[in-house]
């Protein structure tokens, strides 16, 4: 239980800081640190995930930093391609799962290590706004990625969809933190719904899990700007390197172990 509330302080923590990145740990963190399995892991992620960008959220609608059109955009096509996503899910190995997952956390980690300091996109208007006629097709075709994966591997993918809020749309990067958190409660209820009976809930691991991510969020989204989030997110992009080697090395040497 300890090792629960110590991982959802982590998972929630960085979603309030990044807007994502923590649903990228959540699922080995249920598997490994919990010993959940992955069948009941990936449902388990997707609520602990969902609640928690929920509460981190608050503040950026409070603050107006929520793009609520683009959110609809990507919630919506998310949400149909999460179902796709857990069709999927449900035909494959949990070694090979749990590899996918491995090579997509690599991917995530070299994308925090290329930072987010390049706004624009030609995307983006330069009196601001978005130029829809342009854009629109990136967007549904950003959003149905997203939600497939959030569907496969149980992640609410914000680290996916804020390099595309801010590379090809142009939003600042407060207002793709607040839109991505929004789209990921979408994404995430979605893919919940998808995996619904794939695994029973562990209650007690679930709510310790969730009740820390929350307390988490909570915590950094009071200190968020005045942290150095260049610094935060290379450690971060070193510790998912760590977490991806851990998990294909489990995978290979101990497939049971997410059965």
């Amino acid at each position: 239980m300890t090792t629960s509330l110590g991982l959802g302080l982590i998972v929630g923590a960085l979603l309030g800081l990044f807007g994502g990145g923590g649903s990228v740990l959540a699922v080995p963190a249920l598997v490994y640190g919990a010993g959940l399995p992955l069948r009941a892991a990936v449902p388990a992620s997707l609520l602990v995930v969902g609640i928690s960008s929920a509460t981190a959220a608050v503040a950026r609608v409070r603050a107006g930093q929520v793009r609520w059109r683009i959110a609809a955009v990507f919630g919506v096509t998310g949400a149909a391609a999460a179902f796709v996503g857990a069709a999927v899910n449900r035909r494959l190995d949990p070694a090979i799962v749990l590899i996918g997952f491995a090579a997509l956390m690599v991917a995530a980690g070299a994308q925090m290590l290329r930072g987010r300091s390049r706004l624009g996109g030609n995307c983006a208007l330069p009196g601001g706004g978005t130029n829809w006629r342009g854009c629109l097709p990136k967007a549904l075709g950003a959003g149905l990625g997203v939600g497939f994966l959030t569907g496969l591997f149980g992640v609410g993918g914000g680290f996916l969809i804020i390099p595309a809020l801010v590379l090809l749309l142009g939003l600042p990067m407060p207002a793709a933190v607040g839109t991505s958190l929004v789209v990921i409660v979408t994404n995430a209820v979605a893919g919940f719904a998808a995996h619904a009976g794939d695994g029973a809930l562990d209650v007690p691991v679930v709510a310790a899990f969730t009740g820390a991510a929350v307390v988490g969020a909570l915590g950094v989204g009071r200190v968020a700007d005045r942290l150095p989030a260049d610094r935060l997110r290379r450690w971060f992009a070193y510790l998912v390197f760590a977490v991806a080697a851990f998990v294909v090395a489990q995978a290979v040497l101990n497939p049971s172990a997410g059965g």
